[in-house]
């Protein structure tokens, strides 16, 4: 039910925002990909190497998602991908991604690289504009389910698999894709320290959402 509900308000002046936010997040997400893959071609990366690189990074994961929950939601999609993708504690989730994705790189990690041209394009609009973008649609048009307080402890699967992935990779190749991650520099301990910090960050903004889910479901009750 809550499917058709979502997309029943995707109508109005809700649907050319989405036709607008739609655009501009694949726009970035793939102009990160067009330009990032001949650069690591360049430097000697395989392709397939290249590819993993590329979605080793939480932002790029994020934003891919964020990017299929609007197309789910804006051409209605009705597959159960499709379904899965248009269900509110589904956007919730992915708001809370994009959210974290925001807010590590502009308070940690935005002063670490300069870039400059397309890549700097790339950079603001998968780091800053995205995930604005996303979170106001979502806070905005997308029906609020009545979330339990369990959901936001369920929505760390998938920071959890990345985390094992990350860091199963990290012992083989000695890559990792954020600095705070890394094994090799950091230690153990250090990056003990980190994970713990990123949990913390995970639960209390999908704490906060959830807790606006609830307050925006009773008030449109």
């Amino acid at each position: 039910m809550e499917q058709y509900e979502l997309l029943a308000n995707n109508t109005g002046k809700g649907r050319k925002w989405l036709y607008l936010f739609t655009i501009i997040i694949w726009f970035g997400l793939v102009l990160q990909i067009a330009i990032s893959v001949p650069a690591y071609l360049k430097a000697g990366r395989s392709l397939a190497g290249t590819l993993v690189q590329l979605f080793s990074y939480f932002t790029i994961l994020s934003n891919l998602l964020a990017a299929i929950c609007l197309v789910a939601v804006l051409f209605k999609i009705n597959t159960r991908l499709g379904k899965y993708f248009s269900q509110s504690q589904v956007f919730s989730a992915v708001a809370l991604y994009i959210t974290i994705v925001g807010v590590v790189y502009n308070l940690v990690l935005r002063n670490l690289w300069h870039p400059k041209g397309l890549f700097k394009l790339a950079d603001e609009l998968l780091h800053s504009v995205n995930p604005i973008l996303f979170v106001v649609y979502w806070l905005i048009y997308i029906p609020k389910a009545n979330l339990k307080w369990g959901q936001a402890l369920s929505w760390l699967w998938f920071p959890f698999i990345y985390s094992v992935f990350i860091f199963t990779r990290g012992s083989i190749s000695h890559l990792y894709p954020y600095p705070f991650m890394d094994l090799d520099k950091l230690g153990l301990a250090r990056v003990a320290i980190n994970s713990l910090l990123m949990l913390i960050a995970f639960l209390a903004i999908g704490f906060l959402f959830v807790w606006i889910n609830r307050v925006m479901a009773r008030r449109n009750s």
